[in-house]
């Protein structure tokens, strides 16, 4: 399977190597889909390409490939390469009454037990040889309420400060391809310090 090199990041820098029960997770589910469709389909396996994204997705590429960005300007850089959304977020939605699997949201990875939306940008994933750096926090838009009603709300808090919290997963870029299937372990190593909270991208 053909995988380009990454070339460097202007999030690559210097990494601090951290570890701890709580700094390690596990996936749940992969997803991709061919088409710029909302939702994704479940699969045993996906594989990462380094500097691209994931195989066979229709958001895999160096430049941008969600279709309002191509419109804009094609020849930014793709930081949304690969989507994450954590399970948990799945369970809370589940007890509000809302019926999201895996992938419904358009993630390619449903991760487990690790705190996702509080990871700094250029944060690194591991799994096994696979590795996503993440760039950002995903914007969620009124897909959401297309998909099922009050979604978009449903995945929008407020800080104890007023600040608008987005809980719709996170954006990474693929800086080691490899496989990444259910049941994976997945390890968090994170950019030295000062850290930079996650943004939208």
């Amino acid at each position: 399977m053909a995988a380009c090199p990454a070339s460097p990041h202007p999030l690559s820098v210097e990494r601090g190597k951290t570890s701890g029960a709580d700094m390690t997770g596990t996936v749940v589910a992969v997803s991709l889909s061919d088409r710029h469709a909302f939702s994704k389909a479940q699969l045993r396996v996906i594989h990462l390409l380094a500097g691209l994204g994931v195989e066979g997705d229709a958001h895999c590429g160096k430049n941008v490939q969600h279709l309002s960005r191509v419109a804009r300007d094609p020849s930014q850089p793709n930081l949304r390469q690969v989507h994450l959304i954590h399970a948990e977020l799945h369970d809370e939605l589940a007890k509000r009454g809302f019926e999201v699997p895996p992938g419904s949201m358009g993630e390619n990875i449903t991760t487990r037990g690790i705190d996702i939306l509080a990871f700094p940008t250029g944060t690194r994933l591991s799994f096994g040889k696979a590795v996503i750096e993440i760039t950002g926090l995903r914007n969620p838009c009124v897909q959401l309420d297309r998909f099922q009603p009050g979604l978009l709300a449903a995945v929008l808090g407020r800080g104890a400060d007023g600040a608008l919290i987005r809980k719709a997963g996170v954006m990474g870029i693929v800086v080691a391809g490899g496989p990444v299937k259910p049941g994976d372990a997945i390890e968090m190593e994170l950019p030295v310090a000062p850290h930079i909270p996650l943004a939208t991208v």
